[in-house]
Order: structure tokens, then C-alpha cells, then sequence
């Protein structure tokens, strides 16, 4: 049984690809105490094990987080660079995670890291690079930086800030 936060971003895709319809957050979905925060959301989708599409917020642009899923796993199906749009035919063969992320605090020293328990963001002037914790094949702090550097288009010997957060999961 899916936690209901990814009932709701399964949801909020297929009322998408169906109908073209953005989907509110109903009473039932308001009961859940996490879905009325206000907290910076990914939704991460996989299809067979792989990447299919993955988009969120560090910090919440919607009034709560069923709002923030709702959005979020709509872009991760149809917005992300990385993937052609998910049809509906394949939604069924895709699964779903949802992250919400706690506030991000800077980081003075790498040892306060670990790939396994906190995210990173690394900044550099405008550029951000984001990874999530406890991903696979992601083992060292080393691996960590260097894909959120990356992804941010911040090349070795820039200098960086980083920041780390924690996330709950839910699957």
C-alpha cells in the first residue's frame, strides 16, 4: 500500500495526462497531517529501477505540501529535460517517491556530511546543483558534491557553499 502522498502525485499524473487537468488537494488528502505543511517537495519516478523523471522544491512555493506534490510530480512527468514526456500508457510500469525535505542549513566542514543521511546543495554565485540522500551508487561525500556540483554547471576549483538537509521518504 502507497503512502498517501504518492496516491496523490500518481493521482495528480493521470488526472494530467488524461484530461490536461491540474487536480487540488481534496479533504481526505488535507487530513494527513505532512500534506498541510509547507516544505520543499521531490517526486522522483522510476520506470523498471531507471530514472524517469525527477523535479522538486528545496524550500515550498505552494501553500502546503499536497499542493507542492501535486505540482511537482506533474513536472517530473512532463517537464523533466532529462525525458520525454511519461505517457499514460507507461504509468503503470513507473514508481513513485516522494521527498519532503527539511529546511537546509550551510555546512562549515565536509565531516558534518553523509551521502547516506543528508542531501546537498552546492552553490556557486547563481548556479545550484541539488542531489538527494541515500541514493544508489551514491557512497562518499566526494561522489555527492560532485554530481550536485554537476548538475549546476559548477566546474572543479569554483569555489562552493553547501548546504545539507534531511528528507522523510515515502515510497
Amino acid at each position: 500500500m502507497a503512502h498517501p502522498l504518492v496516491d496523490l502525485a500518481r493521482k495528480a499524473i493521470e488526472a494530467y495526462l488524461k484530461y490536461g487537468k491540474i487536480i487540488k488537494p481534496s479533504k481526505e488528502d488535507l487530513k494527513e497531517p505532512i500534506m498541510r505543511e509547507r516544505k520543499g517537495v521531490f517526486v522522483s519516478l522510476k520506470k523498471h529501477g531507471e530514472l524517469r523523471g525527477c523535479i522538486g522544491t528545496f524550500l515550498p512555493t505552494a501553500n502546503s505540501v499536497a499542493e507542492e506534490v501535486i505540482r511537482n510530480a506533474i513536472a517530473s512527468a512532463t517537464e523533466d529535460p532529462r525525458f520525454p514526456p511519461v505517457t499514460l500508457e507507461e504509468l503503470k510500469d513507473i514508481t513513485i517517491s516522494v521527498d519532503v525535505l527539511d529546511e537546509p542549513e550551510p555546512v562549515s566542514s565536509l565531516d558534518e556530511l553523509d551521502p547516506k543521511k543528508y542531501g546537498v546543495i552546492v552553490e556557486s554565485g547563481w548556479k545550484r546543483g541539488l542531489l538527494l540522500p541515500d541514493l544508489e551508487g551514491v557512497d562518499t561525500i566526494e561522489q555527492q558534491i560532485a554530481i550536485a556540483m554537476a548538475k549546476a554547471g559548477i566546474r572543479p576549483g569554483e569555489p562552493i557553499k553547501i548546504y545539507r538537509f534531511k528528507v522523510k521518504r515515502f515510497k
